[in-house]
């Protein structure tokens, strides 16, 4: 057959693409997974051909190389080989063949383009080729139907913040298959360092989901190349969005492609995740978002995080341990490792420390983080150091001299959590990090780490011992109490000087304005008074005593996260594809004050968005509004209703859909 008898060529887009698992990227291209056929029909002029002779080449890169595995020729074969590049073609009539094609389950992701090999190359079509979790030959296969579902096709999720106590959870568009998505995730790959220093060798790597997976770690944060995302825990965001603002990816991702590939001003450690999230399922890397509550910030990797305060209790430390921090997991096999070192890979793409002198973090098993093998690849101490350091606190006297007021061997690590599969739950995977606390297990694991600092957690009961209680219930806007409590476990009288206030704080324990103080000295301690706050949702009570007469400090601290009111969503009808539908939302103001520049927003993937404001709002009063959708897929779907006003922001609830053809 030769090139000047294909008329057409018909890709087949509504068949392939489904029996990929990609239709919802459209049918207008050709999406397929590695090691899975897909088959075009080539239409001809009215003559009688041969396919005997047929010989095709493929081609990844701008500088296809055939050394490097970029640039491939195959010829016909009687039968699809499953482990190699091979293709079978078949006389359907006078005017159309039959060419059945399949890649190899390790091929290089990405665009291709597919030729007759007559000399010059004579352009059949083009064809993005995705990892592919439905096929046992490629390295990021995974046998669960239902977690293929969760992992790879969901289009959204939960995200959990807030503190072990108080777990908060916010509903993500992830939308990978969102239109123009798929192709913004090829650029970030074109975009990163490695591609623009060698991209003959980058795209050859692009074979591996674990070269893939790295450098997505440092494309979503901007620090050192044309990243997506500018990190910002400064608390002013005039010249960008906030990070509590974003509900998607997809916004996040446009808007740095339409702006020819300039960071997007803010993110912080969720948002990075997220947008790593969908960038890796878009690309067929199973993947999920993982919250680690008490996560360390270990700087000069000791495996200890020291903490320093002066004499106003003011943390003046290079270490910190983060309220919580988000990072994803990534599943995949790990041939550069021993075995056993397969599955859920960490990485992490928010700017912490750099990593071969880039800011990125990982992949690094899960397994060998719970194992205590610091010598995996990549950044094993890091991730280490964040769900198993111990705490130690110093404070400075007015004379220099530094006194331990405090330490842990808990306070780091604690109830790790992602979505679980199939249900809006959240699921505690602390157990695939580390062994239970005092277990023997632990213990090995903490020889085998070289851990020295392990702290002696029997000391003796201090003279003074000082708690912090709250009331079991605090809305933003309302006041509420708290309480130090003061024991004495000695025989004699004790004279002391408290100070105990409030301030608001940010996820990874940066402090703000203080929002109550209170100073008493005496030997009985009465409740402090209450404070208001109607801006933050977080706020960090501190206690500290000092013993008048033997110089000790004493410290305590409690997180507490504030309640938000609630979003009541009423849908009218039943959705279907194409069809127009109402919502009517409300939302009771908690606030002692006027709601201004009240919105209600809507969204969701494969949802039409849309805003409604409302009008100002008095206290304990409704705001309500009527917002219109049109599915646009059908299938289970999840409805996003965000709040914001002048005083209260981020307020968010959801509903599950189900849309019907």
């Amino acid at each position: 057959m030769l090139a000047e008898e294909i008329e057409r060529v018909d890709l087949v887009c509504g068949v392939n693409n489904v029996e990929h698992h990609t239709e919802l990227n459209g049918v207008d291209r050709l999406v397929v997974r590695r090691g899975q056929p897909f088959t075009m029909t080539l239409h001809l002029r009215p003559v009688i051909a041969s396919v005997c002779n047929l010989t095709l080449s493929l081609a990844i890169c701008p500088e296809p190389s055939e050394v490097m595995d970029t640039a491939i020729k195959f010829g016909l074969n009687k039968f699809i080989s499953p482990a190699r590049w091979s293709a079978t073609a078949e006389l359907k009539s006078e005017s159309a063949v039959s060419l059945t094609v399949c890649s190899h389950p390790a091929a290089p992701i990405g665009l291709y383009q597919l030729a007759l090999d007559q000399g010059t190359g004579v352009s059949l079509c083009q064809f993005v080729l995705l990892f592919n979790p439905w096929c046992k030959r490629d390295s990021v296969y995974m046998v669960k139907e239902a977690e293929r579902q969760e992992y790879v096709l969901s289009q959204d999720g939960l995200i959990y913040r807030g503190k072990p106590k108080c777990i908060s959870e916010l509903l993500w568009t992830f939308g990978q298959f969102e239109p123009g998505i798929l192709n913004i995730c090829l650029k970030v790959l074109d975009q990163s360092l490695k591609h623009l220093q060698d991209p003959i060798q980058d795209c050859s790597d692009r074979r591996s989901p674990v070269y893939i997976t790295r450098v997505l770690s440092a494309m979503i944060n901007s620090e050192d190349d044309k990243g997506v995302l500018v990190g910002n825990w400064s608390g002013n965001y005039e010249h960008g969005i906030r990070p509590t603002a974003w509900k998607d990816s997809g916004s996040i991702l446009r808007q740095w492609y339409n702006q020819k590939c300039r960071a997007v001003e803010y993110g912080q450690c969720w948002v990075f995740a997220a947008v790593a999230c969908t960038v890796s399922r878009a690309l067929g890397i199973p993947c999920r978002v993982v919250t680690n509550y008490g996560s360390a910030h270990d700087t000069n990797s000791n495996l200890v995080i020291e903490r320093y305060y002066n004499k106003f209790a003011e943390d003046i430390s290079d270490d910190a341990i983060w309220n919580f921090h988000v990072w994803v997991e990534s599943w995949m096999t790990r041939p550069d490792l021993q075995l056993g070192y397969e599955g859920w890979q960490a990485s992490d793409p928010t700017p912490q420390e750099t990593s071969d002198g880039v800011f990125c973090c990982g992949p690094v098993p899960v397994r060998a983080i719970k194992e205590g093998d610091l010598s995996a690849k990549y950044d094993a101490p890091f991730v280490y150091a964040e769900v198993n350091a111990d705490v130690v606190e110093y404070a400075i006297l007015d004379d220099g001299s530094t006194v331990k007021i405090d330490s842990s061997t808990t306070e780091v690590g604690q109830c790790i959590s992602t979505k679980a599969v199939g249900r809006d739950e959240r699921e505690d995977i602390t157990h695939l990090y580390k062994y239970p606390e005092g277990s023997e297990e632990e213990r090995q694991v903490f020889e085998k780490a070289n851990h020295q600092n392990r702290l002696i957690q029997n000391e003796e009961e201090p003279g003074l011992k000082l708690k912090i209680k709250v009331n079991p219930s605090m809305m933003v806007g309302s006041d509420f109490d708290v309480y130090a409590q003061v024991k004495n476990n000695t025989d004699s009288k004790k004279s002391f000087r408290l100070t105990f206030y409030a301030q608001a704080v940010t996820y990874n324990g940066k402090l703000g304005e203080t929002c109550g103080l209170t100073v008493l000295t005496g030997t009985n301690l009465a409740p402090a008074e209450g404070s208001t706050i109607a801006q933050e949702q977080m706020v960090r009570l501190v206690a500290l005593l000092i013993d008048k007469e033997t110089k000790e400090f004493h410290r305590a601290t409690k997180t507490i996260v504030l309640d938000s009111p609630s979003i009541d969503i009423l849908i009218q009808g039943d959705p279907k594809v194409g069809q127009p539908i109402m919502v009517e939302v409300m939302l009771q103001n908690p606030l002692p004050e006027l709601l201004e520049n009240c919105v209600f927003s809507l969204q969701g993937a494969n949802l039409t968005d849309s805003t409604a404001t409302s009008n100002d709002v008095g206290p304990k009063e409704l705001a309500t509004a009527e917002l219109e959708f049109t599915p646009m897929v059908s299938g289970r779907r999840k409805l996003v209703i965000d709040f914001n006003s002048d005083k209260l922001s981020s307020i968010q609830n959801f509903k599950n859909l189900v849309i019907e053809e």
